[in-house]
């Protein structure tokens, strides 16, 4: 095993799994890693320790218009405290303090660091007043991991919604937060949730760190959570779904199989990633295994052809990437797996081909040996213009900041929008929803100076963690979630100019799920000319809320 801790080294707070975290870091990583946190170490200081008492709920009235009809709804904006187990769990009241009668003995309050982990997971739920009983609920969150949910929030779905210049940066503040038209309040009851140890949620007590930063253990608590909202809510009967974005997809994966008594009616994964082998972001770290660069080869044309960098511009983007696609998993992965065997002749052509797909000049691709990341596409790409183009959505470019370095430096989508989804949230959540008074919001906890991410993983009837072999794989989860749960429907989103989680790479991993053949039929594909956060473009979102409401509508009543 050689993945098992890893430490991440990202500041930037912005739902995606970096390159140290989907395929471990290397020694040059690791370095600038550990320079990090001894840098983060001396500006942070003593740890605060938690308040014993969670802060009250609030709870407010609003109305939302979606296709020109009102909702009226109660929001509740509030934590549930979940233990690190499952037996731990059991033993907690609503309120997250032990119950009477369980033979523990209460944690010191004196000495609260030496308590029993526990996580005070913060949420917003969203429920349509008035609502017939059976009405749906879906759960939301972000990714990262160690991403805050305000990116959905403000986003995509919630009741308001920050506007942004779609592939541009910014002006800056103020911000405008308006109606969002595309609500998924019309069909279901929403509920946003902070990861532990992001937005408002926080996580207490010895090793805390070691009881949720992990594969199985964030999914864990993401399950628990759940099943103590659907009793505090009375919402056992209701069709449920899981939302998850980037790191939410394999989080989805996982909780599913955790959930598996509970039977979702369906689960939407947008900008998927289930097997990190296939990460663009750093398979030079990862030799010998090739694919990642083959399911990469679909998004880096969109991104040619978005910029006009290619060297024949084709009529359409879709009939040219299904040109591209069906290249990648034929002439070029055949390529690819003769490594050091491959001809000179037949590296020549291959290199000639790539260049027409991808606007690469010839001679840089040849000493690529014909394999590019996703942070080398970034840099060279525009490099002529001495412009970076962006890696959750190829479609923004912003200034390089080394023009001699081999990769993109920074993410100019991030540095876009990141500013104004974290101003709107806050002004949203402590105005209208009344929550977060003498509270910070934390849009990620890649501040954190023990902020780590446990790579292990122990699969619905797999080997345990400790004997993992390869890089972190969900796709059994999400196959046993599916046989287990014929009825379950699945909804795989996502956006032609996601460098972060390239389109295709979702859907390879859909057709290699270990399923019967007609299970592949509650698998349906939507695929947009967007980026990572598909919503950020506004037309974009328009069609993916019909697409995901028509998901719910189609799948609330079991069939």
């Amino acid at each position: 095993m050689s993945r098992k801790l890893v430490r991440i080294g990202v500041s930037c707070g912005v739902l995606f799994a970096s390159a140290a975290v989907a395929m471990g870091a290397g020694p040059q990583e690791k370095k600038e890693s550990d320079k990090k946190k001894e840098q983060k170490l001396v500006v942070t200081g003593t740890s605060v320790v938690e308040p014993a008492e969670p802060p009250s709920d609030s709870t407010t009235d609003g109305s939302v218009t979606v296709g020109g009809q009102a909702v009226a709804y109660r929001a509740v904006a509030g934590t549930l405290t979940v233990g690190s187990s499952d037996s731990q769990d059991a033993m907690m009241g609503l309120d997250g303090k032990l119950l009477p009668d369980t033979g523990e003995k209460a944690p010191d309050p004196e000495k609260p660091e030496e308590a029993p982990a526990t996580a005070r997971m913060f949420y917003v739920a969203y429920f349509k007043k008035d609502a017939p009983v059976g009405r749906p609920v879906t759960f939301l969150y972000n990714g990262g991991p160690g991403s805050a949910t305000m990116w959905l929030h403000m986003g995509s779905f919630g009741p308001r919604r920050v506007v942004t210049t779609d592939a541009q940066h910014d002006e800056g503040a103020p911000y405008k937060i308006v109606n969002n038209d595309y609500s998924l309040l019309d069909v279901s009851d929403v509920v946003f949730i902070d990861a532990p140890g992001t937005g408002f949620s926080r996580i207490m007590g010895k090793d805390k760190e070691k009881a949720f930063w992990g594969v199985d253990q964030d999914a864990h608590a993401f399950d628990r959570f759940i099943r103590r909202f659907l009793t505090k809510y009375n919402r056992w009967n209701s069709p449920k779904y899981l939302f998850g974005e980037s790191y939410g997809t394999p989080r989805s994966a996982v909780l599913s199989a955790a959930l598996q008594n509970v039977d979702l009616n369906g689960i939407v994964l947008l900008s998927q990633i289930l097997s990190f082998d296939n990460s663009i972001d750093g398979p030079k770290w990862n030799p010998g295994v090739d694919q990642a660069y083959a399911l990469g080869l679909p998004t880096f044309a969109a991104s040619a052809f978005y910029h006009h960098k290619l060297p024949t511009q084709p009529a359409a983007l879709e009939p040219f990437l299904a040109e591209v696609e069906q290249y990648a998993i034929g002439d070029y992965m055949s390529a690819l797996l003769q490594g050091a065997e491959l001809p000179e002749t037949r590296k020549q052509a291959v290199a000639e081909k790539l260049h027409q797909y991808t606007g690469l000049p010839v001679t840089y691709l040849m000493r690529a040996n014909l394999r590019v990341t996703g942070a080398a596409f970034s840099k060279q790409l525009q490099l002529d213009d001495e412009t970076t183009t962006g890696r959750l959505d190829t479609r923004y470019k912003g200034p390089d900041i080394d023009p001699l370095s081999a990769d993109a430096e920074y993410d100019p989508q991030s540095n876009a929008i990141s500013s104004a989804y974290t101003a709107a949230l806050n002004q949203y959540m402590r105005t209208e929803l009344k929550y977060g008074e003498n509270q910070t919001y934390k849009p990620g906890a890649y501040g954190d100076p023990d902020f780590t991410w446990d790579l292990r993983h122990q699969a619905p009837g797999g080997p345990p963690a400790n004997f993992q072999e390869g890089g972190t794989n969900v796709m059994p989860d999400l196959a046993y979630t599916m046989k287990s749960n014929p009825k379950m429907k699945v909804m795989l989103a996502g956006g032609y100019f996601d460098l972060a989680t390239p389109y295709f790479e979702g859907k390879f991993e859909m057709h290699h799920l270990q399923i019967p053949q007609k299970l592949q039929a509650n698998i349906s594909y939507h695929y947009y000319q967007s980026g990572h956060m598909v919503y950020v473009n506004e037309d974009v979102l328009k069609q993916f809320h019909a697409d995901v409401a028509a998901f719910i509508r189609g799948t609330e009543d079991g069939k």
